[in-house]
């Protein structure tokens, strides 16, 4: 979040920010940082319906046409994902389709894998499967610890994030199927 707040600043994303919705009051202290308005919608299993019907009537109110989600670390209801198609964009933190749903770095260090990587993709009713806007990654080795490819990673989601945030306030990508052509 403060990646792609600091980029909006320095007029990097071109785009109006009206609001920052967000599941954690952490966020909060940025969006006061940068003057933008701040709503908290707090979700758990059992009022998760009632939050996204909030976060749905907020969104509209305001007029909303993209939503990123910044570890927001929930899974949408169908329903709310077809208010937003090919609107939604999420960062996940593996080089999807390896190693979906939570903990992925964990995972990819059980695996011994050689790389890591960080994936942007639109969100579909299906966890980490939307089509996919941007994709990065780092070598790592069997000396690395899982603390080690999180903070590599970290790097790798800020990039791949901030780039298909651009990409689509300026209208680069075009979705079909379930692929996307991103123009030079």
């Amino acid at each position: 979040m403060a990646d792609l707040l600091e980029r909006w600043h320095n007029g990097e994303l071109k785009c109006d920010i009206p609001v920052i919705f967000s599941n954690h009051r952490e966020v909060e202290k940025l969006a006061a940082f940068y003057a933008i308005a701040f709503e908290y919608v707090a979700v758990a299993p059992a009022t998760r319906a009632e939050a996204e019907a909030q976060q749905l009537a907020r969104l509209e109110a305001h007029g909303i046409d993209v939503v990123v989600l910044a570890r927001y670390m929930q899974i949408l209801s169908p329903a709310f994902v077809a208010r937003y198609p090919a609107a939604i964009i999420n960062v996940h933190h593996s080089f999807l389709p390896a190693f979906v749903g939570a903990r992925p770095y964990h995972a990819a260090h059980a695996r011994g894998v050689k790389l890591i990587g960080a994936t942007s993709h639109y969100v579909t009713e299906v966890l980490d499967d939307g089509p996919i806007i941007e994709q990065d990654v780092a070598r790592i080795s069997h000396r690395d610890q899982v603390e080690d490819l999180v903070a590599r990673g970290r790097d790798l989601e800020r990039i791949v994030q901030s780039r298909a945030v651009r990409w689509h306030i300026d209208r680069r990508i075009l979705c079909y199927g379930h692929k996307t052509v991103v123009f030079d």
